[in-house]
């Protein structure tokens, strides 16, 4: 249909009115180019929402959480790709460029390699081992930013409502329609995680409720242990 976008971005937001209005920004170039843009609040304390509006094609509200906020986005997008984009993750120069090239050449989904932002030494060594990990496996983690037809989204059935490992549960359903473009151009995420939890230490307890969900934990106990505060039903 004339008019309709390619590309499709899902952002979900909770509390991220300091830098709402910069990672929208980022995303202009892409917006002027037919990109849609929408903001799915999960029910922000600030002005998360607000400050969104002029930067989005559509701010809506969901449940808490990133996989019904995802879903809800996913629901209301135009486009025939679906991407999904953190807050604190910014897309490389000609990410639609590269999507479209992945897309076209027989690939339902994938994922960007990832660079992360920070004070710590350690974090490109982070960065490395998550792309490599991540090429071996077919596995994509939320900050890759990961994008998937539409049509393999909904054959996949979306996000699982789950507070934690929604993108690795994806992953693994999306992986029997074959493995991810695991595109080598880079997005840029925040280190903030690691760098106030301390790197190794966040990444031993990552891979310990990694290992644990896949060997079948329930992970709304995991996300309780990571500090996930369970919404109001």
């Amino acid at each position: 249909m004339e008019g309709m976008p390619v590309l499709s971005i899902v952002l979900p937001v909770l509390n991220e009115a300091p830098g709402i209005v910069a990672a929208l920004e980022a995303l202009a170039p892409l917006r002027r180019g037919g990109v849609e843009v929408i903001v799915v609040d999960g029910g922000s304390a600030d002005r998360s929402a607000e400050l969104a509006g002029p930067g989005a094609d559509r701010v809506l509200g969901a449940p808490r959480g990133r996989a019904s906020q995802m879903n809800a986005g996913a629901a209301a997008a135009r486009g025939g790709v679906l991407l999904f984009l953190h807050a604190d993750t910014r897309l490389p120069e000609g990410a639609d460029r590269f999507i479209a090239q992945a897309i076209d050449g027989g690939c339902h989904w994938g994922r960007f390699d990832v660079r992360i932002e920070g004070r710590s030494a350690w974090l490109p060594v982070v960065a490395a081992l998550m792309n490599r990990r991540s090429r071996l496996t077919g596995i994509a983690t939320g900050d890759q930013a990961i994008f998937v037809s539409r049509a393999a989204f909904a054959a996949s059935g979306g996000f699982s409502d789950i507070p934690l490992m929604e993108d690795v549960e994806l992953s693994r359903r999306l992986r029997q329609t074959g493995r991810p473009a695991c595109l080598s151009a880079r997005v840029t995420t925040s280190g903030r995680r690691w760098e106030t939890q301390g790197v190794w230490r966040t990444i031993r307890r990552m891979w310990w409720l990694r290992l644990r969900y896949f060997l079948g934990a329930d992970p709304r106990r995991l996300a309780l242990e990571y500090g996930y505060v369970p919404r109001e039903s």
